[in-house]
Formats: C-alpha cells, structure tokens, sequence
C-alpha cells in the first residue's frame, strides 16, 4: 500500500472523471504499436486494464484484441470509460466498477493485463499474484511508467509559454496544505516504489522495457484546469466549499503566464516494463 497510515476509500478521485479525459495527456498510438510488435498482438486474445479510470488506455489498445475489459474502483471513471467507449463506436469494451483487489472475480484469462499510474494505489503484492494467475501461458503484464498531467520543465524553445506547473502546485498547496492529499487521509512520503520486486516476488520474470519519446504538444487553459482536478491531490472533494475560488485563483495564475490561453510543452516519456508468467 502507498504508506502504513493510509487506507484507500471511495473518494480518492471523488469528482475527477468529469475532467480526467481532457486533463490528461492521451497515450500516443505509439504505444500501441510497441506493444503489438513485442507482444505479437494479432486481433485475438483479451485485454484487462486494471485500473481503468475513463478508460484512457483500454480504448487505445482495445482494437488490437477480440476483447478489452477495464476495471476501476470509481464508478464515475467506469460510467465515463463506457461513455467513452460508446463516442468511439468501440463495441468489444466491457467496464466493471471493482477494486483490484476482488481479482480474479471470474473474469477469466488474458493475454495482456496492463497497470497504467494505478498500481501504486493497490495491495500490490495481493493484486500482482491474482494478475499472474489470470495471464494465459503466452500472456504477459505491462506496467506503464507515465506522467500525464504535465509535460517536463525542460526542453527546447516552444511556440507557446510553458504552462506554470510550479505556481499550480504552490496554489494547491496554498488552499490545501503542504502535506499531500489522497482520499480521506494524506500521503506525506508520497506513494510507494519498488514495484520491481513486488513483481519478482509474486512468480513474474522479467522485465523487458519498451521506451518511447516524448512530443511537443499544446494545451488550453482549460485543459490545465483540467489536470489539476484529475489528480487525486487536488481532486474537487477536497476544496470542499472553496472549490469555486480555487478555480478563480487558478484561472488568474493562468491569464498571467499565457494571456492568450495557449500553452506548449514537451510531454515526458513513457516507459513499458513487461513482466512475464
């Protein structure tokens, strides 16, 4: 779990889905293609993505299999991913509002389960030994290293300012304390790494890593708004009655920085371990 005195509850991402899909930076097609190429993905086979939220990267990965299952503990993501799913025309999608740690939850077996920025949130080692029981013998586990919610502070000239990443997190900061939020309780050493040897520990081999470049890509004010509500930091529950003049405050800090409301920045870049049974 992310720390001894923090327990995970339903409201970790209470009111984020409605901003999750434009807040986040989308997975690039790329990463698709990675996987497709190393794994052999051929149209057949099941997907489970475990930990779903709006279904981000369920969707991106579903037409690579005969069927792609995504699972979150936050109904709201869940409805969202379906809606999503429903926008796209994507028919093999099926959604679930389950917590990992009910797995294996007769969903059956897969030929890819992915964790995408959800695993950290979990009983790792409860959920790790479930996922290795429910790859098939050809089947293998993606765990996706991502930063979403914004690109990197560094990097060649831009045709747009850089959105003030900084100055977002000390407003946050200002309105809801120096030690990090999460849910009902905070995390003030953040949330757990290590990963590698929960994996190892639970029966895996591995990993072989896939690593793609970042991209140059540009954003709104508003999608910044976005990103900020889609983190489970500054998730819109935990303004409480004040949530309106955080956004005032946000919005001002953001007219400073880019009065015209565009922004540019280079997105981090995204990295695969594959763990195999």
């Amino acid at each position: 779990m992310p720390g001894e005195s923090w327990r995970w509850d339903p409201s970790l991402y209470a009111g984020s889905a409605a901003y999750y899909a434009r807040g986040r930076l989308p997975y690039p097609e790329a990463l698709a293609d990675a996987l497709t190429a190393e794994l052999g993905l051929d149209g057949s086979g099941r997907l489970l993505d475990i930990g779903c939220g709006p279904g981000s990267l369920t969707l991106l990965l579903a037409n690579r299999f005969e069927q792609a299952i995504g699972i979150d503990a936050d109904a709201d993501m869940v409805s969202a991913a379906r809606g999503h799913a429903a926008e796209a025309g994507i028919a093999n999608t099926r959604w679930h509002c389950l917590r990992a740690e009910e797995l294996p939850a007769g969903l059956g077996e897969f030929r890819l389960i992915t964790f995408a920025q959800s695993f950290h949130w979990l009983d790792r080692p409860r959920v790790a030994a479930a996922a290795l029981g429910m790859l098939t013998a050809d089947g293998a586990c993606a765990h996706v290293h991502a930063t979403t919610h914004q690109g990197r502070a560094d990097g060649p000239a831009l045709p747009f300012p850089r959105p003030p990443h900084q100055e977002i997190a000390a407003l946050v900061r200002d309105h809801l304390g120096e030690v990090r939020r999460a849910g009902q309780g905070s995390l003030p050493r953040g949330t757990a790494g290590g990963e590698d040897l929960v994996y190892r520990a639970a029966g895996f081999r591995g990993p072989r890593r896939i690593e793609l470049p970042g991209r140059v890509v540009t954003r709104r004010a508003d999608d910044l708004v976005a990103a900020v509500f889609s983190l489970s930091s500054s998730a819109p529950h935990l303004f409480g009655d004040r949530r309106a003049e955080f956004e005032a405050d946000l919005r001002r800090l953001l007219r400073a920085a880019g009065p015209d409301g565009i922004f540019s920045e280079h997105t981090h870049p995204v990295a695969v371990d594959l763990w195999l049974p």
